[in-house]
């Protein structure tokens, strides 16, 4: 029944694509990620909180073209399985009704399509085709196209394909839908450090995903952590399990192999860090990420046990629990202690046991002051966080881990004496400059100007 398959998608592809075609250089993973940029910003989920049906189908349908894409760029594949997919999109700029469902009082219409294209650059511009997008931005990437202007590209109907399981066992390929399964089977949270696009945060989870395929019994051992994918492997000094982006499977499999010794040397840091607390008179150790150096497990309990080790050859004497409520944070790159406004003291590992005793004694009662004026605080800024969400009709306001509680009052007190009506179902984010994330999300400084706040 498959003899067919690839006459038909030949036929297919000479209906949509442009003359120029045939001669154009083939686009690079990152390039082919630039050129569906609008297709992105038309479809994310996250323009769809209004609307957790089409939300979630845009969401599933993402995660399947990230499968789809990244099969693309592998060396030496031979053909892939059709891949049809539904997306719900916005109405934007460049979008248009022609050939398509109309918008709705919702402004969003829904298009299907099915994939079935040998490269990328065929692949992007049946994609932006399909959804009535502009492609004439493609061109400027292909250094050997002819002047044949792209939006002459005509994109034919697609006839709904619904795959037997046993397709997948004949051929060979693999059921994408499976592969979505195999990552929420794993029961643990998934997060990342920084803020990646939409397209690289599916290329990573299907790459867990493909893992989890893989080696599942492996990935069993992390079941109940929170995975951060983020610059390098390993486990974080908060206990969570770090995957490094740019590290291939097999560091991955061999560091969920050793999270049985992680856990182990888990528990010691927590001892130590009791250990700590019961000589310093109950001062609750703690580790703030967003204060702190990214440190890995073993890295901060080489800290903890260099620190530890000075105050037993240095004995200094509090007594019992007379600290309890406090907090302090060890730093490897200070000499001297300090106080935060926040109200935990900064401690230096390397620090004089005399001086510390001193400071800690003398900066006790200022230290509770600060942490009962940080829950004020905390208390007020929800308070702004909210009042500014609604009356500006937000979808989300939030802020850099670096952005204080203090910095982000200030910025929405003077937020709620403007009149921003074009902030209307918006992502506004309050950081130290301006910018507008490739997720659509807009970042704001926190001590905005008026004259730049209206531009």
């Amino acid at each position: 029944m498959f003899c067919h398959l690839r006459p038909m998608r030949r036929l297919c592809l000479e209906k949509i694509l442009p003359h120029w075609f045939p001669y154009s250089r083939a686009l690079s993973g990152a390039e082919a990620v630039n050129a569906l940029r609008p297709f992105y910003f038309a479809v994310h989920p996250d323009f769809f909180g209004q609307h957790p049906i089409e939300r979630e189908v845009n969401e599933n349908s993402l995660k399947r073209l990230s499968v789809y894409l990244e099969n693309l760029q592998k060396p030496g594949f031979k053909s892939l399985k059709p891949t049809q997919l539904t997306f719900y999109v916005r109405e934007t700029d460049q979008s248009s009704s022609d050939g398509q469902e109309p918008f709705g009082t919702s402004g969003f219409r829904a298009v299907k399509f099915t994939l079935h294209t040998r490269d990328l650059l065929s692949t992007v511009l049946y994609i932006l085709n399909s959804c009535s997008l502009s492609v004439e931005h493609i061109q400027s990437l292909n250094t050997n196209v002819h002047t044949q202007p792209l939006k002459e590209a005509k994109r034919r109907p697609d006839r709904p394909i619904k795959w037997n399981k046993s397709y997948y066992y004949f051929t060979g390929f693999r059921d994408p839908d499976e592969d979505l399964e195999q990552v929420s089977r794993m029961e643990t949270t998934l997060t990342w450090q920084r803020s990646w696009g939409i397209a690289h945060r599916c290329s990573q989870l299907h790459s867990l995903g493909r893992l989890a395929q893989q080696n599942l019994e492996t990935l069993k051992k992390a079941k109940g952590c929170t995975i951060i994918f983020t610059d390098r492997s390993g486990m974080s000094a908060m206990g969570h399990v770090m995957l490094g982006t740019m590290d291939v499977h097999h560091h991955w499999t061999k560091l969920f192999e050793r999270l049985p010794s992680y856990f182990d040397l888990q528990r010691r840091l927590m001892l130590l860090e009791d250990q700590i607390s019961y000589l310093l008179g109950g001062i609750q150790v703690v580790y703030i990420e967003e204060l702190q150096p990214v440190l890995t497990l073993e890295e901060y309990y080489s800290l903890l046990d260099v620190f530890y080790n000075r105050l037993l050859k240095n004995r200094i004497l509090f007594h019992p629990r007379s600290l309890r409520g406090l907090q302090m944070i060890l730093n490897s790159d200070r000499y001297a202690p300090s106080l935060h406004e926040l109200g935990h003291f900064n401690i230096p590992a390397l620090c004089d046991p005399a001086n510390l005793q001193w400071f800690i004694l003398t900066k006790a009662q200022q230290a509770r002051e600060n942490m009962k004026r940080k829950e004020e605080l905390k208390v007020i800024e929800n308070e702004l966080i909210e009042a500014s969400t609604k009356k500006f009709s937000l979808e989300k306001l939030y802020k850099e881990p670096s952005i204080s509680s203090i910095q982000m009052v200030d910025c929405c007190k003077r937020l709620l004496e403007q009149s921003l009506p074009y902030l209307h179902g918006m992502h506004l984010c309050v950081s130290h400059f301006y910018s507008v994330m490739q997720d659509g999300d807009l970042c704001i400084p926190w001590n905005w100007k008026n004259g730049e706040a209206i531009k």
